[in-house]
């Protein structure tokens, strides 16, 4: 029998994608920002605890702010990650951000086809300054993007609540509000939680619900098993 590479190749196991779309404007200065960062850290640190060796997750970090839009973090296995700091500055270039992380997920060597549903989290202080528009439209109408898990944080009173809203437009999960930066750490444990859960779901492409798997008391990250799945 000749010899094949293949029979002794293991295969990746499958990854659940989470892209972050954040907004590091100038706005976002002083506590928000901070309070950003400690979000993010321990959403990393969770997932990276949340693997198992049939499901792993993946990150990525989109920012828009600082006159323009970065992709801070490439789409990578979250126990790779080293996490560097946001900082904050400029205006709000959402729509760019938009057509960046389109541009990424429907790229199939970035997204395998193989791989879960993507979560894809938009947070924002304030209201997009540029061509948005088309951008929004073309990301929640078209292609995978629209298929995606998506979900949105609105800080504060002067989060544009229509644009973020639309974005969410036919996903289970209705807008998180996060009052004052104080919030951000509790509305990003309960999304850190219902990624977690679905590397221990059956149906690991099904979007959970928060307000209904979640309580609205305080969420034990650390005890993913007082927790059912389907």
């Amino acid at each position: 029998m000749a010899f094949n590479p293949a029979d002794f190749t293991v295969e990746e196991p499958k990854s659940i994608p989470v892209v972050l779309l954040l907004d590091t404007s100038s706005s976002m200065q002083g506590e928000s920002i901070i309070a950003l960062n400690n979000a993010v850290e321990l959403m990393i640190t969770k997932f990276k605890e949340a693997e198992t060796l049939e499901t792993f997750i993946k990150l990525s970090i989109i920012t828009f702010g600082n006159e323009d839009v970065q992709l801070h973090t490439p789409l990578k296995e979250v126990s790779t990650i080293e996490f560097e700091k946001l900082n904050p500055g400029g205006m709000t270039p959402m729509g760019k951000a938009l057509r960046m992380a389109k541009e990424m997920i429907e790229d199939k060597v970035i997204f395998k086809g193989r791989d879960y549903r993507p979560a894809v989290i938009l947070l924002s202080d304030g209201a997009p300054n540029d061509d948005w528009e088309k951008s929004l439209d073309n990301f929640v109408g078209n292609g995978r993007s629209s298929k995606c898990d998506r979900l949105a944080v609105a800080i504060g009173d002067d989060a544009d609540k229509v644009v973020l809203e639309k974005f969410i437009s036919g996903n289970e999960n209705s807008l998180f509000l996060a009052e004052d930066a104080s919030k951000i750490m509790d509305v990003f444990k309960k999304i850190t939680m219902s990624v977690s859960m679905r590397t221990k779901s059956v149906n690991k492409n099904a979007p959970i619900n928060i307000d209904e798997s979640l309580s609205n008391g305080d969420i034990d990250i650390n005890d993913l098993d007082s927790f059912k799945f389907d």
